[in-house]
């Protein structure tokens, strides 16, 4: 890695770095191509896979899984960080997905986050409202407004993820969109779309005209 730098190495290699070392006869490259096995190959599952199970496999241990969690999230906060500094107005659907796939991606539970943005659309932060099962999630509507009128926001856009695979919204979804509209409308801030965001698709409302939006 020192002598070629981080990018000429492959996932399986990089792994071995933080493993460190192997254990039981199989040296660190085994022990890091059996996780990514265990992964399917993908960084987005492995960095998805709970605590729990990547302590289970065999090399690991919890030392080194936290030590694999941490470094992974510290990609994805990159990403992030990335995303953020993009200072662009936002006018599209497509802008929020980019800005939300890095934080959502091969989740196995729902998240609901909120967008701030100010009079020229450029955004002021983000932040997750709060998160729940596989299939369902309880919009804090409270938590929304209060962040909005501290971030003095003129627009929120509402994002949240559907590990089904399907961006489509259901009922409970369209229900809480409106009431979280209600609640920011009686402080005169626009919730200017709520996207449902699915690995490789999203669906907007503003964009589908649903409901009020």
């Amino acid at each position: 890695m020192r002598l070629r730098g981080a990018k000429a190495l492959s996932n399986a290699e990089l792994l071995a770095v933080l493993i460190g070392s192997g254990v039981d006869g199989k040296n660190v490259m085994e022990v890091a191509q059996e996780v990514m096995v265990s992964a399917s190959g993908k960084l987005t599952l492995l960095a998805a896979m709970p605590l729990e199970r990547l302590i289970t496999q065999k090399g690991i241990g919890e030392v080194r899984a936290v030590i694999i969690a941490a470094a992974l999230e510290l990609g994805r906060r990159a990403l992030e960080e990335s995303a953020l500094a993009d200072r662009r107005s936002i006018h599209s659907p497509e802008t929020v997905y980019e800005i939300m796939i890095p934080a959502l991606k091969s989740l196995d539970h729902e998240e609901c986050w909120a967008l701030f943005l100010n009079r020229a659309n450029l955004l002021l932060g983000r932040e997750m409202i709060c998160s729940g099962s596989m299939e369902s999630t309880l919009v804090d509507t409270g938590k929304i407004l209060r962040r909005a009128i501290e971030k003095q926001s003129s627009y929120v856009i509402l994002v949240h993820n559907h590990p089904s695979g399907s961006p489509l919204p259901g009922p409970a979804d369209i229900h809480q969109t409106e009431m979280v509209r209600k609640a920011l409308s009686a402080v005169e801030i626009s919730l200017m779309d709520h996207v449902v965001i699915a690995d490789g698709s999203f669906f907007s409302f503003s964009e589908e005209r649903v409901g009020q939006l």
